[in-house]
């Protein structure tokens, strides 16, 4: 698999221009992993971190989960990999976690994103709330989040796949 990185459009409206970012950003983090076994994809490469690049994987599954279920459309979707006893789960993997598995957990988790995310506008408010602060959220504001935690994990993803493989780029 090739994965295919398209910016957006230099002339496209507001909207397209968040979901094509947003977009870009995945398929960054998708091209990251690419080509790598499993037990690269386990491997915490920058020590003492515990990220690798599945553990990213799985905490973004996390987080379009968080925001797009739980925040935007207020849904009770609960964690995925992680719980009260061990908050920081989608990090700590084993042999038996697999690639397949977390990849097609957050594409599960981006396609619901996008259902839900079509269901309003820029500025139709969440339906949830803030965990912390009870605050309610517009759509463009949850877009630009996720493109700056795409965008700071994605760096964390380049410096991982060096120290794995040597890979190198963008």
């Amino acid at each position: 698999m090739t994965t295919e990185r398209r910016e957006p459009a230099t002339t496209a409206d507001e909207r397209s221009m968040l979901e094509g970012w947003l977009d870009y950003h995945r398929q960054t983090l998708a091209w990251k992993c690419e080509g790598l076994t499993d037990a690269q994809l386990r491997t915490a490469a920058v020590e003492p971190s515990e990220l690798s690049l599945m553990g990213l994987v799985r905490h973004m599954a996390e987080v379009e989960r968080g925001w797009f279920r739980s925040v935007l459309v207020g849904e009770d979707a609960g964690p995925i990999y992680y719980s009260d006893e061990d908050p920081d789960g989608e990090f700590h993997l084993t042999e038996a976690d697999t690639w397949a598995e977390a990849h097609a957990t957050w594409q599960a988790e981006i396609e619901a994103a996008r259902g839900n995310a079509a269901r309003f506008g820029l500025d139709d408010l969440s339906k949830g709330r803030s965990r912390r602060t009870g605050e309610q959220f517009n759509l463009r504001w949850i877009y630009t989040h996720m493109i700056e935690e795409y965008a700071r994990h994605n760096g964390h993803a380049d410096l991982i796949r060096e120290r794995v493989d040597g890979a190198t780029g963008d």
